[in-house]
């Protein structure tokens, strides 16, 4: 009897604390895929076709036309009418210190984990030229909650 109302106690002091918390996210992984002159970033469904197809961009940007940064992130007690993901981009040919930023809505559909996808579309590819770091936001509201940097920010 004791070890069930301790178990039960236990349950009960567990759930009320994560119901006391404010919103929370985070951003699990950020792919950014370099995409062709027909928008494509792989040519068959393969993960090793797709590493393949984004090494032959590389090697060769005078195919790329675009950019794509595909995010996975997940969030609790998030107010989804609010959600938006920046993107801040530095390059060579921009200001120091003064990164691109997108910003755009996002949709939270799933259970567990979401995805989402930020274009970098052609003319503004061209402006910014040969992106050397990223910053990835989860904003509730205009409040950061997550960020994800790569290597070199």
């Amino acid at each position: 009897m004791r070890w069930t109302t301790l178990l039960l106690l236990a349950c009960l002091v567990c759930g009320w604390s994560r119901t006391t918390e404010a919103g929370q996210a985070r951003v699990i992984k950020t792919l950014q895929h370099r995409l062709d002159q027909q928008g494509r970033h792989t040519l068959s469904p393969s993960l090793y076709e797709r590493d393949a197809y984004q090494a032959h961009l590389r090697a060769h940007p005078e195919l790329v036309s675009a950019l794509r940064f595909d995010i996975q992130w997940a969030g609790q007690k998030l107010d989804k009418r609010n959600l938006k993901i920046r993107l801040e981009l530095r390059s060579r040919q921009a200001e120091p210190g003064k990164p691109f930023v997108i910003e755009q809505p996002v949709k939270a559909k799933g259970f567990f984990s979401y995805w989402a996808a930020v274009d970098v579309d052609a003319e503004t590819f061209k402006k910014i030229g040969d992106i050397t770091a990223w910053r990835v936001v989860i904003l509730e509201n205009g409040r950061e909650l997550a960020d994800q940097k790569s290597f070199l920010w």
